[in-house]
């Protein structure tokens, strides 16, 4: 039986409706962190993808694959969390769906050095593996959507919009695996369909009823798929300060690096979860696609950093075939994507520009230059990244000192 108010024990099939946006306490489910532990694995593969290229000098072509490989991995991701958000019911179907698209991702992941190699190699873009894999979970989602007009009928001509457009697009990537195309068209066509694909929601709610998602839930979704990204930063920090070890021993070095890599993987996520994501959706739900989207280049951002220390650590092996400015750059720039890029998400969901954010960011980029003026001078590739970390720290000081009130004041005149 099912206790008066509760979900059901049971997971047989049952009709996928609009959830309450308002319902109160919804967290993210044990099937979500599941499906999301799949990300390690795509996150990681583009991540040591493009070290390898980047590590040989090739930035061109790392910076292409990874632009690939982070869109396909952060899309597919994006669309299921908002569907879970607005209409996940828990019941067989759905769990055997997610299930379908966890292997997808798999096969989007193992897909990726076949990407990488071919942008290489300047001919052609072998994407067969990846596009199959991002197909596979592209269906499952179809056929979500399918459930959701057939069971809802305030949903139905929204559901069915998503349904068709999706699928529409899907007919674009299996076709230009099979034209095989030169690698620039290639790489144009994968723009468009990129700009498609995130026309889609834009297509499905312009008329209708939206999607009844959950601010606070799909603040919450986000704030884990950033932790899950954080880990490639954690990652990148134990094979650097590896790297320090095999050479020299423990040393003075090695603890730099530990600490560096370590507190910068802390700062960035104090950064992150200094914006007011769920209160403020929960008041303006117009802002969600902004938000939405602007996280992309957030993920790439954290994502890159993990490579960039990935790179940093073949360096200090002696095993790279750049200098240590050259290796601090891989970091420092997406370090540079992820604080910009946050700033400018911030500044689009509370609608208002604060100066004060300006200063935090000059004088986040100018930690960033100081580290690779201090490396080019003859310090430690240690000793930059050490520096690098002091970035996010600039916007932490800012924002616990001055910041939080400027943050008040907009959400009292949002009524969040």
């Amino acid at each position: 039986m099912t206790a008066p108010g509760s979900a059901p024990l049971h997971h047989r099939p049952r009709p996928m409706t609009g959830r309450d946006p308002r319902e109160p306490h919804r967290a993210a489910t044990p099937l979500e962190l599941l499906y999301d532990l799949t990300f390690v694995v795509a996150f990681s593969q583009a991540g040591s993808q493009a070290a390898h290229l980047l590590e040989q000098g090739r930035y061109a072509a790392a910076l292409a694959g990874f632009a690939f490989a982070m869109f396909a991995v952060s899309w597919a991701w994006i669309n299921y969390s908002w569907l879970a958000s607005a209409f996940d019911n828990d019941d067989v179907v759905f769990r055997i769906a997610t299930l379908v698209q966890m292997v997808g991702v798999i096969i989007l992941a193992m897909g990726l050095p076949q990407v990488f190699h071919s942008i290489a190699e300047g001919h052609h873009l072998d994407n067969s593996g990846a596009v199959a894999g991002y197909v596979v979970m592209r269906i499952a989602q179809i056929l979500l959507w399918v459930r959701v007009a057939r069971h809802d009928p305030a949903h139905r001509r929204t559901a069915a919009r998503y349904a068709g457009a999706i699928a529409l697009v899907q007919v674009g990537w299996i076709v230009q695996i099979f034209v095989d195309p030169p690698l620039g068209i290639a790489m144009a066509l994968f723009a468009v369909f990129a700009i498609a694909e995130m026309l889609v929601p834009l297509f499905a709610e312009r008329r209708g009823h939206s999607t009844p998602w959950h601010a606070h839930h799909i603040a919450e979704r986000y704030g884990l798929l950033t932790i899950i990204t954080l880990g490639e930063v954690v990652l990148g920090t134990v094979l650097s300060v590896s790297a320090v070890v095999e050479d020299e021993g423990w040393s003075i070095a090695a603890g730099v690096v530990a600490f560096g890599g370590t507190a910068l993987a802390f700062a960035l996520w104090w950064v992150y979860f200094l914006m007011p994501s769920g209160a403020v959706l929960a008041v303006r739900r117009d802002r969600s696609f902004a938000w939405g989207y602007g996280h992309i280049a957030l993920f790439a951002g954290l994502a890159g950093t993990g490579a960039g220390l990935h790179v940093a650590a073949t360096v200090i092996r002696h095993e790279a075939h750049i200098d240590a400015v050259a290796a601090l750059l891989t970091i420092v720039v997406p370090v540079g994507l992820f604080i910009v890029g946050l700033f400018t998400v911030y500044t689009v969901l509370l609608a208002r520009f604060d100066p004060f954010h300006v200063v935090l960011t000059a004088g986040s980029v100018a930690a960033l230059i100081a580290s690779l003026i201090a490396v080019a001078a003859g310090a430690s590739l240690s000793a930059g990244i050490a520096i690098v970390a002091l970035a996010p720290a600039v916007v932490i000081v800012g924002y616990e000192t001055i910041g939080h009130r400027h943050q008040a004041e907009a959400l009292t005149r949002l009524g969040a």
